[in-house]
């Protein structure tokens, strides 16, 4: 068990996320950077969609009430065991009573407290995932607060062999305050205009401070419309379409001085100009994109959003081949 003693900014708890349900209007949900979080899976030997602890900017205080062996990922922060600094990226045998501390991050915005055996908390629409705008999944439907008792698997056979693996410097993810996101175009780009779409992609846009797990503001750039009436049923404003589906990493284009980028909580539709969706690949880099990030946006082909895709995927197969 881990009983928390300060649930920290937000912490949740996350797995690869619910499938299958998006059409009925509930969001995936799941880790906001799934590279980060696969990794501290597959450093304890855990399968990768075991469920674990997702910290926003500042971590809790954890005491752990049962001997196990844990891995921290994503984000560089602060992390102390029984007031002493021990790393992340690499696996970290815990006693019965340590206090495990988490705090401020140095960069990004995620990481990822994985345990041997996972975090047991019920399964809701086939995922341990929290979705909190509806109280449904991980614990309780909210983030952790003080007082909270998770309870969490047996550690696996033989886990307590590999304490002291760590992840090649190569497979850790980078974290910058600058970043290039590809994306398809595509959807109603053609509502904005041949200027408004050079701009979109030629500008340096800003992560806005409202970002969070449902979609990211950018700021800083304009993207203008072309001068026409927008359809019939679909609003007055050039912003405005008939309502669609929204995919998750869908860019939309509510005003010309702005764009929300969906994420993992997203809604599923809506009536805004729709230019084109942020690539799988990609979206880990969103997630982990702090206010102010200077971010610029490129356009890809669907091929090579595909291979982009596969290439992640040989990646953490190859992790898990050298992890072994």
């Amino acid at each position: 068990m881990l009983y928390i003693r300060d649930g920290g900014l937000q912490t949740l708890v996350q797995d690869m996320g619910r499938k299958d349900y998006y059409h009925l209007g509930v969001p995936p949900s799941g880790a906001a950077d799934r590279y980060s979080y696969v990794l501290g899976n597959i450093l304890l030997g855990n399968p990768v969609d075991y469920a674990a602890l997702e910290i926003t900017l500042l971590g809790p205080e954890i005491e752990v009430r049962k001997k196990t062996v844990i891995a921290i990922t994503g984000a560089p922060l602060d992390v102390k065991l029984n007031g002493s600094v021990i790393p992340m990226w690499e696996t970290i045998c815990v006693q019965e009573g340590d206090i495990l501390t988490l705090r401020s991050m140095k960069r990004g915005v995620k990481s990822y407290l994985c345990v041997s055996g996972g975090i047991q908390v019920p399964h809701v629409l086939g995922s341990r995932s929290t979705y909190t705008l509806s109280q449904l999944g991980g614990f309780h439907g909210r983030k952790l607060m003080a007082g909270d008792e998770i309870i969490i698997g047996e550690p696996l056979p033989g886990v307590f062999h590999h304490v002291g693996m760590r992840i090649p410097e190569e497979y850790m993810p980078k974290f910058s305050s600058s970043v290039d996101i590809r994306m398809v175009m595509g959807i109603s780009s053609y509502r904005l205009s041949d200027e408004g779409v050079k701009a979109f992609l030629n500008s340096e846009w800003q992560v806005g401070i409202e970002s969070n797990n449902i979609a990211y503001r950018y700021s800083g750039a304009s993207a203008s419309f072309k001068p026409i009436d927008p359809p019939f049923g679909a609003g007055n404003n050039l912003s405005n379409t008939v309502d669609i589906v929204y995919p998750i990493g869908a860019i939309m284009v509510p005003n010309e001085k702005e764009l929300i980028l969906l994420l993992r909580d997203a809604t599923t539709g809506g009536g805004f100009v729709t230019l084109g969706t942020t690539i799988s690949a990609d979206l880990d880099l969103v997630a982990q994109s702090r206010p102010q990030t200077k971010t610029r946006f490129i356009a890809v082909t669907m091929e090579q959003a595909i291979e982009a895709r596969m290439s992640k995927k040989k990646k953490v197969l190859a992790l898990q081949g050298l992890m072994k």
